[in-house]
């Protein structure tokens, strides 16, 4: 393919996506509400939810089908409650879970256990000795009056859309090949719970860290990361923010995790896309990291639809080539450092991997229930080699492009 020709089509391209996350100053965490407790009451006909503040804060309550819940959605909040608290529900709610979904942004997000109605949510001022409390009460109803009022409970309130995390982007001057590194989950999205409080949102965050670290080192790249703290991305804003960088290269990092009722797994494994799924664990693995975003309280982001279908099929032909030869030159360049599944290189179906023109892989590096691939993954030392290894392999992948194209990545 022509470089004139790439330079039109992804010109071409870019007019049909979104594109870049827009920076933001955090607030102080002085500044914000603590949330001390949250209690449940009532039965299967009516409940109530209650959560304990230290002042009054704006609220908005919505409702989600498939499954059932209901979102809350206030400013960033100081989540300060019991250890385990909404891991078991009553009444109408069967779980709930709570976090940050962006800079100046928290969420509460309710498991339903049938379709169910808000009543009413408020919060009241601090009173008489009384914390501020954030109050909501559910009726049930059945699922034809669930769906009827769904679309009056999604409406933003006088006209407002969510706020998105994605912006027009910067012409950027700087010649050097953008990487982009895609810590998984965060925020309200734990991803997989593993033993002694660790959680995959902090692992793979931790070793993301220190793979820019390791980049930027080098002076070769410009690297940026679709979340550099705790704050939960939605899958189609993180493949968003590499399209709108015209990213050379972004990788996923996760971590996996196995019931013990389906055997033991070990071992870092590295995904492409692809329709079918290699295996039956690869399309479990895609069919769960797909679901992040029902996680956490929003519909999962819309597909492109049929336009600049043919432009997007082509984009997606090259692309994939490069994808896969970045996979297998960082397959074998873990072989020296991680411990590696035994089937380490694979594809499914990941969302997350669907950007059409942007080189892309997710790579797993290892099981949270596997007790010795926790303890690399929690190792110092094993991040360094492991991200040595995967610096490595980008070298590699952005040296043979040079060589063979005369493109080096996208800028």
């Amino acid at each position: 393919m022509s470089l004139s020709f790439r330079t039109w089509m992804v010109g071409l391209l870019g007019a049909v996506f979104l594109a870049t996350a827009a920076p933001s100053r955090a607030a102080e965490p002085d500044q914000f509400a603590v949330a001390s407790d949250a209690r449940l009451g009532g039965d299967e006909a009516q409940t109530r939810f209650v959560i304990d503040l230290s002042r009054k804060i704006d609220l908005r309550a919505f409702t989600l089908a498939n499954p059932y819940r209901v979102v809350l959605d206030m400013p960033q909040v100081n989540f300060q409650l019991p250890a385990k608290v909404g891991e078991k529900g009553r009444g109408l709610v069967k779980a709930f879970r709570f976090g940050l979904v962006m800079q100046g942004g928290s969420r509460v997000v309710l498991d339903l256990a049938k379709p169910a109605r808000i009543e009413k949510s408020f919060v009241l001022e601090a009173a008489n000795g009384q914390p501020a409390r954030l109050v909501l009460d559910l009726a049930a109803i059945d699922r034809d009056a669930f769906m009827r009022n769904i679309a009056l409970d999604n409406r933003a309130p006088d006209g407002a859309t969510r706020k998105s995390n994605v912006q027009p982007t910067q012409k950027q001057d700087d010649p050097r090949p953008m990487v982009v590194i895609d810590p998984g989950h965060g925020g309200i999205d734990q991803g997989t719970q593993a033993a002694k409080g660790y959680s995959e949102k902090d692992i793979v965050l931790e070793f993301a860290l220190v793979l820019r670290d390791k980049l930027e080192k080098t002076g070769k790249y410009r690297v940026a990361m679709t979340r550099a703290d705790d704050t939960f991305v939605p899958l189609g804003e993180r493949v968003a923010f590499a399209r709108a960088r015209q990213a050379g290269l972004f990788i996923s990092i996760h971590a996996d995790s196995l019931a013990r009722r389906e055997g033991e797994a070990q071992g870092a494994s590295v995904y492409t896309l692809a329709e079918q799924a290699s295996d039956a664990e690869a399309a479990r693995l895609a069919e769960a990291e797909n679901r992040a975003d029902a996680i956490s309280g929003v519909d999962l982001s819309s597909e492109p639809g049929d336009v600049a279908d043919i432009l997007i099929d082509l984009a997606q032909r090259e692309t994939k080539t490069f994808s896969m030869k970045f996979a297998q030159s960082l397959v074998g360049e873990l072989r020296n450092t991680a411990k590696l599944h035994k089937n380490p290189l694979k594809s499914a179906g990941f969302m997350v991997l669907k950007a059409p023109d942007v080189p892309s892989v997710l790579v797993e590096l290892g099981y949270v229930t596997s007790q010795s691939d926790l303890k690399a993954l929690t190792s110092n030392v094993w991040r360094d080699k492991t991200a040595e290894a995967l610096t490595r392999a980008v070298d590699q992948f952005f040296g043979t492009r040079v060589a063979g194209t005369g493109v080096p990545g996208r800028n």
